[in-house]
């Protein structure tokens, strides 16, 4: 059921599958105006017609998130679409795994613009927008557990996420006075194909992860819509938070419960 609040616009980059596709699937079904957009247009027009034959208001676009013109013009077509932005969830997001003696320029550089700086441009060009409007708004950045721990085989990954936490503090504080909430989401194993690939990448199995969460399970992509919801409600006094969900990973650390 639609909530009774005006709708809003909300713009969810990568958001033609995984985490991104539930997020953009829950503001629809709340009754917001939803921008599907990743790197593949035909992606972003599938998950968008399956929206829009159940009735919801969505809308299409093509954006890569590491080239600045690319994503001006997502918040340029998204305003000319719907007339305002008010929440934007950086989702977008690669992992290029090896170790750090191997790993090429390229590769760094590849993780860099796509994780942080594409989540740079993204915020800044919102921010612009939902500052000219007057009227507030919220970011949401999907983040990771990663972000405050090491791993072997994910210094690019993880050194971005760390970024994003801080970049999220950063754009917090300066944009208060805006009445723009900026937060992240830090999901821990959630099962998506990203860490199902992950799995076979680095021999790992569920179980291996069950082991190692207190709640002794993945997270679900339907959870992580929820967490976004909360944070991008505006209506809750947070901003320049990391909420860390992942059923206790971090709090029991490396442990084993078997141990």
């Amino acid at each position: 059921m639609a909530s009774e609040r005006a709708a809003r616009t909300v713009v969810v980059t990568g958001s033609s599958r995984g985490i991104g596709k539930h997020i953009a699937t829950r503001f629809a079904e709340s009754g917001d105006n939803v921008v599907v957009c990743s790197r593949t247009i035909e992606d972003c027009e599938r998950v968008a017609a399956d929206l829009e034959a159940e009735g919801h208001s969505v809308h299409p676009v093509e954006v890569d998130v590491s080239d600045k013109e690319s994503v001006e013009n997502l918040v340029d077509e998204t305003v000319e679409e719907f007339g305002r932005l008010d929440v934007l969830v950086n989702n977008a997001g690669i992992n290029i795994r090896g170790p750090a003696e191997e790993m090429s320029a390229e590769d760094w550089q590849t993780v860099l613009d796509v994780n942080l700086t594409g989540v740079f441009y993204c915020a800044q060009a919102a921010g612009k927008q939902m500052i000219a409007q007057g009227d507030g708004g919220s970011i949401v950045n999907i983040s990771s557990m990663m972000g405050s721990m090491g791993q072997q085989d994910r210094t690019p990954y993880n050194t971005t996420k760390g970024g994003v936490n801080n970049l999220t503090r950063c754009l917090a504080v300066e944009w208060a006075e805006h009445d723009i909430h900026v937060n992240a989401l830090a999901p821990g194993y959630i099962m998506t194909e990203m860490v199902e690939q992950a799995q076979e990448d680095a021999g790992f199995d569920q179980q291996d992860v069950r082991d190692r969460t207190p709640l002794d399970r993945f997270g679900t992509v339907e959870e992580m819509a929820n967490c976004v919801q909360f944070l991008a409600s505006g209506d809750n006094f947070v901003t320049g938070e990391v909420l860390t969900a992942d059923g206790g990973w971090t709090a029991f650390g490396w442990g084993c419960k078997d141990d």
